[in-house]
């Protein structure tokens, strides 16, 4: 067996959060830090091309290639669940926009128990990493790590689209992170110069030199290694041998809504009678690891439109494909430069609730799933999900060998809420493509379709139409009570030397794309790890 070595901090998955959590506790010339990922490097010239996410997602070079199990409220069907494997994670495969959430998610995580977690005290976080393009104000930073700017491209489709969801009641903003997202405009992104830029590029190239900071890729977990109840180090496969690494101080899990509670009940932390089923030896039963999955299902209504440019019709040829990969080359603009939706809005699905439960996508293309030929007519997508679903699903191993994926259950559509939800979804939509704005374009529906018109049945067509939008998020719930998995200072539950730094953390999903919210998590936990260090000096 291969050893790795002893460091002061072994980091398990070099993802969004990893990255971060690397970069920042190396900044110490005296402490060591062992980075480790399963995935590759991030030279696959796909990861840096924006658009490259279509040959990054369900490669397995670049993506675990996860599936969800059989959901009912799906119809029974299954989706893919890409995951990042690769350094910078998800941040290397995602859709590269730029959201924080609502002030109100992270002052209902402080209210539920998690002191220092509101608003007031994750902005500063969000600040620090921020590199702005418009500069620093109030709410925005710049000079840090995580740059931010705005789209290099425009359609009249979605400029019409924008105008009529004004008509409809929106109100039109140019900045989604403010601490109240309602409105309708253009997505930021994090990009720089027509480039993605991720985790890895952003917060782990600048500190890869450092001689404190050890990076090791193709080096999968396999489980923890204990001396009675504190955690001592990582088991794990490096290109396929067996190798160990030891930690001093703490082991941080940071693979993951997915990874870190598999890595956690591979190695004896979960629901005691999961662990028993698959022979493994129960250190801590822990009911809540891999609980609590929640993520945003987001219902993709598409309409057919007349008299207008889409991507459909302007990649339907040979004269087409070049002209887009000519502007791209010359400009770095374009529909290569571009991020999966351009377009966002944020909105009230009933006026019963506080602050806006809707976010759409809206994408000037259509096709039948990820991964196929877009449809050959123009046409566009106004993808939709609940921001706050009252489903639950788990995470959990299949098998005690890590190289097995674990069983991904979101129960999405679960709850009458949830599909009432989904109902008013569906019906907002239509009532904004039917705004004057729109009128000469003249709209046909045909996802999820017009016959579909009483709630119940809007409810059945969205789950026929439905895919994630990727952000897996709870399962290694923070808390102040007995049943979280993690305390607010992100440490295990009953066992030391052991912290969570990921989404899996958050107690309830945000109201809005959950990247940059996990760096801003990794932020945090970097001072809150250093600031334990100096108190046990």
């Amino acid at each position: 067996m291969e050893d790795l070595g002893t460091f002061d901090y072994v980091i398990v998955g070099a993802g969004t959060a990893g990255c971060v959590l690397a970069n920042r506790l190396s900044e110490d010339p005296s402490v060591s830090v062992l980075l480790l990922e399963a995935g590759g490097k991030d030279n696959y010239h796909w990861v840096h091309v924006p658009v490259g996410y279509l040959y990054c997602i369900g490669n397995p070079r670049t993506d675990w290639g996860f599936k969800t199990a059989p959901c009912e409220g799906l119809g029974g069907r299954e989706l893919l669940y890409p995951r990042g494997k690769i350094l910078g994670g998800c941040s290397s495969i995602n859709g590269m926009l730029y959201l924080r959430g609502q002030a109100a998610d992270y002052d209902g995580w402080r209210q539920l128990g998690n002191s220092g977690w509101g608003w007031d005290d994750v902005l500063p976080y969000f600040r620090k990493s921020e590199d702005y393009y418009a500069g620093e104000d109030e709410m925005h930073g710049q000079g840090g790590e995580w740059r931010v700017e705005e789209q290099r491209l425009r359609w009249e489709i979605l400029d019409a689209w924008r105008d009529a969801a004004v008509a409809a009641g929106l109100p039109a903003t140019d900045d989604f992170n403010r601490g109240d997202n309602h409105g309708v405009g253009y997505f930021k992104v994090n990009q720089r110069k027509g480039w993605r830029w991720s985790a890895s590029k952003g917060f782990l190239k600048p500190a890869k030199n450092r001689k404190n900071l050890r990076v090791v890729t193709s080096a999968q977990a396999e489980r923890l290694t204990f001396e009675g109840r504190r955690a001592t180090g990582v088991r794990l496969l490096r290109d396929g041998h067996p190798a160990i690494a030891r930690a001093r101080s703490e082991v941080i899990l940071s693979s993951g809504a997915i990874g870190s509670p598999q890595l956690l009940q591979l190695s004896g932390i979960g629901p005691g009678a999961l662990l028993q089923k698959h022979g493994i030896e129960v250190l801590h039963d822990q009911p809540g690891v891999g609980a609590n999955l929640q993520d945003h299902l987001q219902i993709r209504c598409a309409y057919k439109v007349h008299g207008a440019l889409t991507l459909n019709t302007l990649a339907a040829t040979m004269f087409g494909k070049g002209k887009i990969g000519l502007e791209y080359v010359l400009k770095r603009s374009g529909p290569m430069s571009m991020a999966p939706s351009q377009l966002g809005a944020f909105a009230y699905s009933s006026p019963d609730v506080a602050t806006p439960d809707l976010e759409y996508h809206v994408q000037p293309v259509t096709l039948e799933a990820f991964g196929q030929p877009p449809h050959d007519f123009p046409a566009i997508t106004a993808s939709v999900c609940n921001l706050r679903p009252e489903s639950r699903g788990h995470v959990q191993i299949t098998s005690p060998e890590a190289r097995r994926a674990p069983e991904i259950q979101p129960n999405y559509l679960s709850t009458e809420g949830d599909r009432l939800v989904a109902a008013r979804a569906v019906r907002l939509t239509r009532k904004i493509m039917e705004q004057a704005p729109l009128a000469q374009y003249r709209p046909e529906e045909f996802k999820p379709g017009p016959q579909f018109q009483t709630d119940t049945e809007l409810a059945q067509g969205a789950g026929q139409i439905a895919s994630t939008i990727f952000h897996p998020v709870g399962t290694t719930r923070m808390g102040n009570d007995p049943a979280s998995v993690v305390d607010p200072e992100l440490r295990l539950r009953g066992i030391d030397g052991l912290r969570v730094v990921d989404a899996g953390i958050m107690p309830r999903i945000t109201s809005g794309n959950t990247n940059s919210p996990t760096i801003m998590i990794a932020e945090k936990a970097a001072d809150m790890i250093k600031a334990s260090a100096r108190a046990y000096a």
